[in-house]
């Protein structure tokens, strides 16, 4: 059967919304046999860089000769996109029947994302994965990936980011999320602030896990030519070229390594060189992806305050006459914060209204950048905003496309004439 006519029904289960707790996916899990106990688990958990640190991590262990799952959401362009084997898309055939047998078995009140989470256990499985790495989705302890019993965590920059269910504080935030961490486990975790970073280091004495931190235990720093030393738990590794361009990648380069140093520790076999070249392997869409052209694109996910100061600090890397962006926002997003990094670089503003569920109006996003004192003018969809920055655009300008992974998504979507199919959850 075609997957879009499964798809149909599981994005119906979009009506639920967003529910924390994982006991519908545990009932789920049951139901299917319990799949995910069949491959060894690493839950990545943040709010910024999950995506390209699972890809560093993955792309490591691919290289190191094991059979690798990643799973993650959104997806940019196509469904598919979240659910890899050894760095390959999943077949979207294969998937298609996979989920009508997941979606036989749930339970009625089973949302979206608990159910996909439940389709990449069964995926996983059958495919006879080693070891899945897990991309969290906006939570950790009440997350439906938490229903996998992971054997370590990586933890990415913790900012603050839906306030309406992890909390009000960064602290509430940071225990939520450590919160996934199973007892007498191993935690890798990024720089945190001082908040952020006392939660965690709370959850890991509390359960006895061992924590070692980006900045006290490893470290990492980009060379002036643009490659990066990594000196780690207890290997050196010298003039590394990330396969993802941006400075905030040494952050997520460093999490992963370190990840790869303990596994190996505990009997992961993990040569020398396959470090380096998954290092060097590892990609993830949409995220400072530059699309050549006159003039070139630079396309970013950066869709949170965080997300937009690291975007900011990696603009510094790339030369340009004039930067015009092309950019639209989710209508629940802080807009003052996630712009205000920007602003200062920007020339020209394109606002546009995403094709997804509660889309900020590209009018209204339009005024707010007015009202800053900067250029703005409203087009209308995502195409319309690419085309009329394009045609306004001189030669050696950059055109910067931003604000949410939705609008990133269906500029990929017309660059390779695909169907779009943004679904947030």
């Amino acid at each position: 059967m075609p997957l879009t006519d499964v798809l149909e029904r599981l994005y119906a289960r979009r009506r639920f919304g967003i529910r924390p707790g994982v006991g519908r996916v545990v009932k789920l899990l049951d139901r299917l046999g319990h799949p995910e106990k069949q491959f060894r688990t690493i839950h990545v958990v943040g709010t910024n860089g999950k995506g390209s640190t699972s890809a560093f991590l993955s792309s490591i262990l691919i290289h190191a000769g094991h059979s690798v799952a990643q799973f993650s959401s959104p997806h940019l362009v196509r469904f598919t996109e979240r659910f890899r084997i050894n760095g390959t898309e999943y077949s979207a055939e294969k998937l298609a029947s996979s989920l009508d047998v997941v979606l036989k078995a749930a339970p009625e009140e089973a949302t979206f994302f608990e159910i996909t989470t439940a389709l990449a256990a069964m995926v996983f499985s059958e495919e006879r994965v080693d070891l899945a790495v897990m991309e969290a989705g906006m939570g950790g302890r009440s997350d439906a990936t938490a229903a996998f019993e992971g054997e370590m965590t990586l933890l990415t920059p913790i900012s603050l980011d839906h306030t309406g269910y992890l909390g009000a504080t960064l602290e509430a935030i940071a225990r939520e999320k450590a919160g996934i961490i199973e007892p007498g486990t191993a935690v890798i975790s990024a720089g945190q602030p001082d908040a952020a970073l006392l939660a965690v280091e709370e959850r890991c004495r509390a359960g006895n896990s061992l924590l070692k931190t980006l900045g006290k235990d490893f470290s990492a720093a980009w060379n002036p030519d643009g490659t990066l030393d990594y000196h780690g738990l207890s290997i050196t590794l010298t003039r590394l070229t990330p396969g993802m361009a941006g400075r905030y990648q040494s952050t997520n380069a460093a999490v992963a390594l370190a990840a790869a140093e303990l596994l190996a520790t505990g009997g992961l076999n993990i040569t020398p060189s396959a470090f380096k070249e998954g290092v060097a392997s590892a990609s993830w869409p949409g995220r400072m992806e530059l699309v050549p052209g006159t003039p070139p694109l630079l396309l970013d996910g950066a869709h949170n305050p965080a997300g937009a100061s690291a975007l900011a600090e990696a603009l510094v890397d790339y030369s340009y006459s004039k930067l015009l962006m092309v950019t639209g926002v989710c209508d629940d997003k802080d807009i003052d914060r996630i712009y205000a990094p920007l602003l200062p670089l920007v020339d020209a503003v394109y606002t546009v209204t995403p094709s997804v569920d509660r889309a900020m109006k590209a009018e209204d996003l339009s005024l707010f950048f007015t009202k800053m004192g900067i250029a703005s003018e409203p087009c209308g969809s995502v195409v319309e905003g690419v085309c009329k920055a394009r045609s306004q655009a001189a030669e050696g300008d950059l055109i910067l496309i931003c604000g949410s992974l939705f609008v990133v998504g269906e500029v990929k979507a017309w660059l390779d004439d695909l169907n779009y199919s943004g679904i947030r959850g």
